[in-house]
């Protein structure tokens, strides 16, 4: 069972921690395990309503593992900047590894890019295409170990792009192999993404759960 619950209260804090510890109880009795979404965080008490209600200690104690939703800091609505960016992951599963067991932390890796300025999700395939469609030469950002690229639409308007790569993708599943983590778990598996696949059966065996 898995449970991503946003924007709870700061005041709910203890009440969710507590329907996830009384979850996970029901769940176990029936043979299921239980994982709880935490929104990324580098603070205990980060500020925010995605962060407040989430006591990171707390919740992986009483769940099963946690999945921890390293991705978003590139948005729709934000400015261009990489979905999930490897130094930002890091801070984040070092935060988590002070709170939480590496045997219950499980990286979020996403499985998507953002074209902007249109408030439109791509697949990586997607991406590429894009790329190849307008002659624009794919840049690879060694900080965030991201690839992103810009080009001009037939409006004259400059759009950049963030996506992920057999690169970026490699240097994610090698921080969570870095820091002895459960395992991972994509935002989303109905992406079109082959060389994700590709990378996961040429270096991993593989155990769903």
């Amino acid at each position: 069972v898995g449970v991503d619950f946003e924007y709870i209260l700061k005041e709910d804090r203890d009440l969710f921690t507590a329907f996830v510890r009384e979850l996970r109880v029901r769940m176990n009795e029936e043979g299921y395990l239980v994982s709880v979404a935490l929104a990324p965080k580098t603070s205990a008490e980060q500020p925010g309503l995605l962060y407040e209600g989430k006591d990171y200690e707390a919740l992986g104690r009483v769940a099963n593992s946690v999945l921890v939703m390293t991705y978003e800091w590139g948005y729709t609505y934000g400015p261009p900047m990489a979905v999930a960016p490897i130094n930002k992951v890091n801070e984040v599963v070092e935060y988590a590894l002070t709170r939480i067991s590496s045997s219950k932390i499980l990286l979020g890796v996403p499985t998507y890019g953002y074209d902007w300025p249109l408030p439109f999700e791509q697949s990586p395939v997607e991406c590429i295409r894009i790329a190849e469609a307008n002659n624009a030469e794919i840049q690879f950002d060694t900080v965030a170990q991201s690839p992103w690229f810009r080009y001009t639409d037939n409006e004259g308007r400059l759009h950049e792009v963030w996506f992920e790569d057999p690169r970026s993708i490699t240097a994610k599943l090698q921080l969570a192999e870095r820091y002895n983590l459960s395992g991972i778990g994509y935002w989303n598996l109905m992406r079109e993404f082959p060389q994700n696949l590709v990378i996961l059966n040429a270096n991993y065996n593989i155990i769903t759960l």
